[in-house]
């Protein structure tokens, strides 16, 4: 607030408020030219494309791009989630609408392929549909906590194949909690393979979409968090789905506990990999592992709570992105 005040004291009110809009008619018009670049016959672009959650819930958009009589400055676009399953009663896989339009926002901003602020301005070609009452929309009093860093990848995923750019990336957060006796609580995110697209292959173990997060180092988690040591973080080998441009590589994380813990663990992308586009494989799904401390291993649902032993560990092994095109 300071801040904003302080330009507004220095260039006045209506100077700042006049670049405010410059800012969103640059963000409108970027957003206009690259929906019409996907234009291909007939002045028309009309796309529909689903995926699913672990639990089965469709996740399903319908995408129509119309370019006007004078392009792109008519251009008008749908984006139209109806046919999404319904939203949930039992766990908090519910992405509140606000979540959902950010990650159309996010989409679009990335089409553009210019560095540009990111601002409402990129809504104003296109017209979100968002049905009341599923699983992107969720009315009161249904639970929303992992719709935000759960549910918002699986949306970012079908837009980009409804939009024929890439195959899916990890579709997950892998979002890890863990609380040791007598130490803080700690949380991360964990990286994985992005989609390959045309002309790119998918990075490898990298934070995808809006994640927007960075994992601790090595040296200060174990610093930090005595009570833990991190015994395995690598790239895992052969997770990314095979094609003309491959996915890329998720990673494996072992965290072994030296000190009795509870850990939670919220992830999807357990029970179908990754999808492939346009011939290419699907990434590799993730895995969750409890591992004892004779060693013995056992597979953890996508979503567990439990506590752990001295020398007990987790390890988290996370899905590779799909690949795009055929071999």
């Amino acid at each position: 607030m300071r801040e904003l005040h302080g330009v507004i004291s220095r260039y006045g009110l209506r100077t700042v408020q006049e670049y405010m809009r410059h800012i969103q008619d640059n963000a409108e018009s970027a957003v206009r030219s690259a929906l019409q670049g996907l234009i291909r016959e007939e002045n028309v672009f009309h796309s529909v494309f689903q995926d699913s959650l672990d639990d089965g819930t469709i996740i399903r958009v319908s995408v129509a791009i119309d370019g006007g009589p004078d392009p792109p400055g008519t251009l008008t676009a749908v984006i139209d989630f109806s046919g999404t399953g319904p939203q949930h009663a039992a766990d908090n896989l519910n992405a509140p609408a606000s979540v959902t339009r950010s990650a159309v926002l996010y989409v679009l901003r990335s089409l553009t392929g210019r560095d540009i602020p990111l601002n409402s301005g990129c809504l104003r070609p296109v017209s979100v549909i968002i049905p009341a009452g599923t699983v992107l929309n969720p009315e009161y009093p249904a639970p929303v906590a992992s719709g935000n860093v759960e549910t918002s990848q699986r949306v970012v995923d079908v837009l980009l194949g409804a939009f024929g750019i890439a195959a899916a990336s990890q579709g997950t957060m892998n979002n890890l909690l863990f609380k040791v006796e007598g130490e803080p609580p700690y949380y991360e995110t964990i990286a994985g393979g992005s989609g390959g697209m045309k002309g790119c292959p998918g990075a490898s173990g990298v934070q995808v979409h809006m994640t927007n997060t960075r994992i601790t180092d090595p040296e200060v988690l174990e610093f930090r968090h005595p009570g833990v040591r991190l015994e395995q973080f690598t790239l895992r080998k052969g997770s990314g789905g095979k094609g003309e441009f491959s996915g890329g590589e998720g990673v494996i994380r072992e965290i072994k506990f030296l000190k009795p813990a509870a850990v939670s663990i919220i992830s999807e992308r357990r029970n179908t990999g990754p999808y492939g586009y346009v011939g290419g494989h699907p990434g590799k799904k993730g895995k969750n592992l409890y591992k004892s401390a004779e060693g013995e291993m056992k597979t953890l649902r996508h979503r567990e709570v439990l506590t752990l032993d001295k020398n007990e560990s987790v390890i988290i092994k996370t899905p590779g992105g799909g690949g795009y095109g055929k071999t």
